[in-house]
């Protein structure tokens, strides 16, 4: 199924589909699987957090998308931009230096990351969760929204797509929208892209991939679980992130707020490191439970898991999303001309 729309144009790939960056699952392999299989790649730069790690990955994605120019798909950063992240600086500068393509930015204000990718030609895209925050990226000269909605895996926002879709179309009808949160389905993305977004963005499908590097058993988690499993949790970043409900993540307390949490918080001074620390301290934590012979299980997911039922190649998930989006089209042909 053939798709152009303004995301397709502007990002150079030949389906409207993203492969969220997940962290500590997305890949260089991931990403490669990507480019080969006509959509966008994006990974989180904090995958990479090692000396010269970063650089050498960019390299060796920058020169494979060089070699392979038959492959439509494209390559891009998430960059975490709020101020508890160490890595930011360091990472948009080897980004821009590199000439990355294309940028997400999370959880702050985006603004360096514009200026910079938009004095080589890069593009960006901002997560929001609401009209407020889009309409601050907007202001910067953002290229596209990823609108952010309830069942999203990692960082969910409050909102069901099918309210903040239309309500960002409406608000904003020049900007492209990425729809993500609960997308696991050729059908879920057809229904993004009636609801007016250009696109959609899949992170949970993608764990349960061949590619991805995690431990068997977190992809037989996203198999096996389903969306009563995905709960809200405010203890690994400081901001509420979606997570399976295994045994290890209740006895570990991520599901309640305590003292010391709620002191810190309403210091903005303290509130700011004591989120630095717990990001360091769960970031060890997850990092455990996606090797192998991990004991520990502190697996994000999103409610999507509900709708994976097999563990595939990425080129084989992404054959099945385009097929089942053709015969979805074809479904919704006969309901409105029966």
């Amino acid at each position: 199924m053939k798709i152009e729309n303004t995301v397709t144009r502007l990002l150079q790939i030949e389906y409207p589909l993203f492969m969220a960056p997940m962290f500590l699952v997305s890949n260089e392999n991931m990403i490669k699987a990507a480019i080969h299989s006509g959509i966008m790649g994006v990974f989180p730069t904090l995958n990479f957090r090692e000396k010269g790690e970063l650089e050498q990955v960019l390299n060796r994605i920058k020169a494979y998308k060089n070699q392979h120019p038959e492959e439509k798909g494209n390559y891009g950063v998430n960059l975490i931009v709020q101020q508890t992240s160490t890595k930011f600086e360091e990472h948009l500068k080897i980004c821009v230096k590199q000439k990355v393509p294309f940028y997400i930015t999370s959880l702050g204000k985006p603004d360096k990351v514009i200026e910079e990718a938009h004095s080589y030609g890069g593009k960006v895209f901002c997560d929001v969760t609401n009209i407020e925050h889009a309409e601050k990226c907007a202001k910067l000269g953002c290229d596209g929204f990823i609108a952010v909605g309830q069942g999203a895996g990692g960082h969910a926002g409050p909102y069901p797509l099918h309210i903040l879709i239309p309500a960002l179309k409406n608000h904003f009808p020049e900007i492209p929208i990425i729809a993500a949160g609960g997308i696991a389905t050729g059908s879920s993305i057809l229904s993004m892209l009636c609801l007016g977004a250009e696109g959609a963005s899949l992170g949970t499908r993608f764990i349960a991939s061949t590619e991805a590097s995690v431990n068997d058993e977190y992809k037989k988690a996203i198999v096996n679980y389903g969306m009563k499993d995905i709960v809200l949790s405010s203890r690994l970043s400081g901001t509420p992130s979606s997570v399976i409900r295994t045994k290890d993540a209740e006895k570990l307390g991520y599901f309640k707020t305590g003292f010391l949490e709620n002191l810190f918080n309403k210091n903005k001074t303290t509130k700011k490191y004591y989120r630095m620390l717990l990001q360091l301290k769960s970031m060890k934590i997850m990092k455990e439970s996606t090797e192998k012979g991990a004991y520990k299980k502190i697996w994000s997911a999103g409610q999507s898991v509900e709708l994976i039922d097999s563990i595939s190649n990425i080129d084989d998930i992404v054959k099945k999303l385009t097929h089942d989006m053709e015969e979805s089209y074809e479904v919704l042909k006969k309901a409105l001309h029966p």
